[in-house]
């Protein structure tokens, strides 16, 4: 199961190489698949909410004795 927390740890690998490249260009194409990594993780976490069955809070009456 692909989980919102693993494309985030893929962002944050992706914007690690982003501080150490050499050339901006380099650095741009790093920061830029971070926020592509950081998109997916929303798109999921947005799809599992949706799946998620809503849980309907109910309360017991009480039993009088």
């Amino acid at each position: 199961m692909i989980t919102p927390e693993r494309f985030l740890r893929f962002a944050a690998e992706c914007e690690v190489m982003a501080k150490f490249t050499d050339t901006p260009e380099n650095r741009m194409a790093w920061r830029q698949i971070a926020e592509r990594w950081q998109r997916c993780a929303a798109i999921i976490d947005k799809q599992d909410r949706r799946e998620r069955p809503a849980r309907k809070t109910t309360r017991h009456a009480r039993a009088e004795t």
